[in-house]
Order: C-alpha cells, then sequence, then structure tokens
C-alpha cells in the first residue's frame, strides 16, 4: 500500500514495557503499515492522561490495564475493549537469598513493597493472589506509595522483606545483587487481561471499527513473530527497544514471557477476564463482576 494512503492511527500508553513487546515488533517490521495504518504512540505523564487523550479524541485508542474501563463503568465513562496485548501479570516478588524454598504464605506477617507509580494493579493483582491461594491479605503490611525505582533501591539497602516489581526489573536486579534471588514470577499465575486496547464506548464508529480490525491482525502477526523467534535471534532488537536494560536480561525475560503465555491472542480471554473481574470485585472497585459482554466488544460476523 501507497506510503501516502496511510491512515493515522494514534495510540495513547500508560507505559513503556516488555509484555508491550508485540505491539513494537509490529511496529519495527511494517506489519501495520501493511494493514494501511501509520501507528504511532503517546506516553503521557502521569499515566492516566490517557483517558484525557481519549475524551479529547487525540487518540484511537488507549492501552493500559483492564481495572479502569471496569471501575469507571457507569460511574463516570463507559469504555470498550477491543483487543489484549498480555495475557498474564508481568511482575515478579523478589525476597532476600535464604536456603528454604519459597512459597507463598512465607509473607504472612511480613512487609511487602509494591510499586504504585502508573496505577493500582501491582496491588491489586498481589493482593487476589494472596487471596487465591486462602491467605489473609490483612496478614501482611504493605509499603506501596512509592515509585519502583525508589522501592527498589530502599529495598536492596535493607526496607521490607518482600519487593513486587516488574519482571524486568526484577531480573535486571537480581543480575547485579547476588544477595537478592527471585521467589516468584507471576507469569506463571494463570492468565489475566493484563494490558488491553479500550476506547469511549460513545465514540465508536463503522469507519474506526475497520481501523480498528486491521490495527488487530497487525498486532496478531507480531504476536505470532515474537511467539516464532526465540529471543536470542532478535537480541539486537531487543537492546534497541530496552537499552536501559542488559540485553541478556531481556532475552531472559522474553522468553521467559514466550514459554509462559504471556502473548496468545488479541482476543480477550473468557477465563482470564472472569478471574479479574472477581480480583475487582473484592478489591471493591466494583459491586459485582461486570458480564465479559458489557467490556470487550463483540466483533462482527463481517469483521472476522
Amino acid at each position: 500500500m501507497a506510503e501516502h494512503k496511510l491512515q493515522p492511527f494514534h495510540l495513547t500508553a500508560t507505559g513503556y514495557n516488555i509484555n508491550y513487546l508485540p505491539e513494537y515488533i509490529a511496529l519495527r517490521h511494517g506489519f501495520f503499515r501493511e494493514q494501511g495504518l501509520d501507528v504511532t504512540v503517546t506516553i503521557p505523564a502521569p499515566w492516566d492522561g490517557v483517558l484525557d487523550h481519549l475524551a479529547e479524541g487525540s487518540a484511537d485508542m488507549a492501552l493500559g490495564g483492564i481495572w479502569v474501563p471496569t471501575m469507571y463503568r457507569n460511574r463516570v465513562e463507559n469504555y470498550t475493549v477491543f483487543a489484549q496485548i498480555a495475557n498474564r501479570c508481568p511482575l515478579a516478588l523478589l525476597r532476600r537469598r535464604q536456603r528454604e524454598p519459597f512459597k507463598l504464605a512465607d509473607v504472612t506477617g511480613k512487609t511487602v513493597l509494591m510499586k504504585s507509580i502508573g496505577g493500582a494493579s501491582v496491588g491489586l493483582f498481589f493482593k487476589m493472589l494472596l487471596r487465591e491461594h486462602k491467605i489473609d491479605e490483612r496478614s501482611v503490611d504493605y509499603i506501596q506509595d512509592l515509585d519502583g525505582v525508589m522501592l527498589g533501591k530502599l529495598f536492596q539497602g535493607g526496607m521490607g522483606d518482600y519487593f513486587v516489581t516488574d519482571n524486568l526489573s526484577a531480573l535486571a536486579m537480581t543480575a547485579s545483587n547476588p544477595d537478592i534471588v527471585i521467589g516468584m514470577e507471576m507469569v506463571s499465575q494463570h492468565n489475566v487481561p493484563w494490558s488491553v486496547y479500550y476506547r469511549e464506548t460513545k465514540t465508536i464508529t463503522p469507519e474506526f471499527l475497520v481501523a480498528k480490525q486491521r490495527f488487530c491482525v497487525a498486532l496478531q502477526k507480531g504476536i505470532d513473530w515474537v511467539l516464532a523467534n526465540d529471543a536470542e535471534t532478535f537480541r539486537d532488537e531487543l537492546a534497541d527497544l530496552f537499552p536501559k536494560v542488559p540485553v541478556d536480561v531481556a532475552v531472559s525475560v522474553t522468553n521467559g514471557f514466550r514459554r509462559d503465555g504471556m502473548w496468545t491472542s488479541t482476543t480477550v480471554s473468557h477465563d482470564g477476564y472472569a478471574r479479574w473481574q472477581i480480583g475487582l470485585t473484592d478489591a471493591r472497585l466494583v459491586k459485582s463482576p461486570l458480564p465479559y459482554e458489557a467490556l470487550v466488544h463483540k466483533t462482527a460476523p463481517d469483521e472476522a
């Protein structure tokens, strides 16, 4: 398709994360352009600026956690979810080196540091995980109102017993600090629609749905490409995309995510959605789980 015929398609994203890798690959490899889209991305600070971008019409979709459209629905603004990129939680639980193998119940009576800048999803998921394992979330002390980098420095300096952070930062920390180890990589803890693309429901048009479908085709191609290629074979790209992280760490995280189901399909899984809705209900973000159809767009037959 000729360059001048590309349709502008702007995303606003809550962050820049390795769990968004298939989108970055789709951009680098021209998969969106193959679909006639000129995709651009803005990352506002603070992260909730994505909602302003949607409201003012400067972005076609926002990329972030589905917990925001969930808690906003029928209260502030209704959003519709159109696609998923991250099918698992990209967090890890760090602990200090010990002889005993880790079990989640070990956090009882301890202090857990959890980064909160960028949204509430870190605390929401970890506390849900405790409840799922029949561990009283109130039996744990939390420090979670600080930036992740700050908490990482404090944890290494002796604050708290455990630290929940993104998997990439966790592996980078253990690579440079032999006294810190990973107790749990949460990508192994079953499906959850961690990162999705959404838009204000009232602004959906037939023209947008056509562009959205082309976007999803290209994004799926990005997912399939990442799943088909060992990260060792594109380590140079990972180095370009994440220059602040040791490339061996980026390769390790990527291959772990490939193995453990971080990326599967642009379709929001029903089981992951139902699980997260229960977690968000237990966290009091909603009074009761929202039906799948209330948030997730149903693809019409002529869009398939």
